[in-house]
């Protein structure tokens, strides 16, 4: 009995399956399924659904980023309206030199663009502008929002060269008022009962200021509570100007004060009391700031071939 042996012979292909054959076999039934489908056309419908879906999100996106940078005007989520003003090509002008800024321009600055490189840009406003283009601006905002942390504009004065009143209005905001900020701004509550409401002081505003130049401290705040762009080459900023710095005796590089330059060069108490801002005040007051470095300024923007 000892001497007994047994040779078993063990053949993968009878018995049971192996773990690799069973896997084969849900691939087949998976491949089966979806030639199935593919027959009856579920599975092109589903493919041709998200492709879709898919270039449809892909559309929106590119629409709200269009809305977002302002890049068309005519649907709603532009920042800023296209209100834009250009200045006549100086080729169709007389030459600057043979004319001083006191004259008189002998006929309407016509409006158009100058284009460089494919991009549109803005010449330097000539010197035949003269003193009946310069106009100074300032306004006045309240807070909306929560604590009103949100400018929003209440008041706009405009003034001419010589300081005469052009627009003084009081403008009621698109939001709720919730801080009149009466200290600073001069607005009260029963000042914007009977308010000029924003789209219709907008269009005013804009359609004085085009194709002028518009003198103004900070004047960048008043264009964004304004929700408007205004040409730089158009623009004096007398709170950036190193030349009123120091004829006022202040540190060149630093942002003045409009009631600090003030005092400095003219002795004249601005903005002061209770009551707050005057707009017209602050306007005229720019203006006069403007005129002390007028000529030297002008002479350093006129070397400048664009702006």
């Amino acid at each position: 009995m000892s001497g007994l042996m047994f040779n078993l012979i063990c053949d993968p292909s009878q018995g049971g399956k192996s773990s690799k054959s069973k896997g084969n076999g849900k691939h087949e039934r998976f491949l089966g399924r979806r030639r199935f489908l593919e027959q009856k056309g579920f599975l092109k419908d589903k493919q041709n659904k998200k492709r879709n879906e898919k270039n449809s999100k892909r559309k929106r996106k590119k629409q709200r980023h269009t809305q977002i940078n302002g890049g068309d005007p005519s649907k709603p989520g532009a920042i800023f309206p296209q209100f834009t003003t250009t200045v006549p090509d100086r080729m169709n002008e007389p030459s600057c030199s043979t004319q001083t800024l006191f004259q008189k321009p002998s006929s309407s600055v016509s409006s158009t663009a100058c284009t460089s490189q494919g991009k549109q840009t803005h010449r330097v406003a000539p010197r035949t502008v003269g003193p009946l283009k310069y106009l100074a601006m300032d306004c006045e905002m309240v807070g909306t929002g929560l604590k009103g942390s949100i400018s929003e504009l209440a008041r706009c004065s405009i003034v001419s060269y010589n300081g005469d009143v052009i627009y003084d209005k009081f403008i009621k905001p698109i939001n709720l008022v919730t801080d009149f900020r009466t200290r600073w701004s001069g607005v009260r509550k029963q000042d914007l009962r009977n308010a000029t409401p924003f789209s219709q002081a907008q269009k005013e505003i804009v359609k004085i200021m085009t194709g002028k130049v518009i003198v103004g401290h900070a004047i960048q705040n008043d264009f964004k509570a304004l929700k408007y762009f205004h040409p730089a080459c158009q623009t004096r900023d007398t709170s950036r100007i190193p030349l009123l710095n120091h004829k006022a005796g202040l540190p060149v590089h630093e942002v003045a004060s409009l009631k600090r330059l003030t005092k400095a060069l003219f002795n004249k108490d601005i903005q002061t009391g209770k009551g707050g801002h005057s707009s017209v005040e602050d306007a005229k007051a720019t203006m006069e700031l403007y005129k002390v470095v007028e000529e030297e300024w002008e002479q350093t923007l006129a070397s400048q071939p664009v702006c």
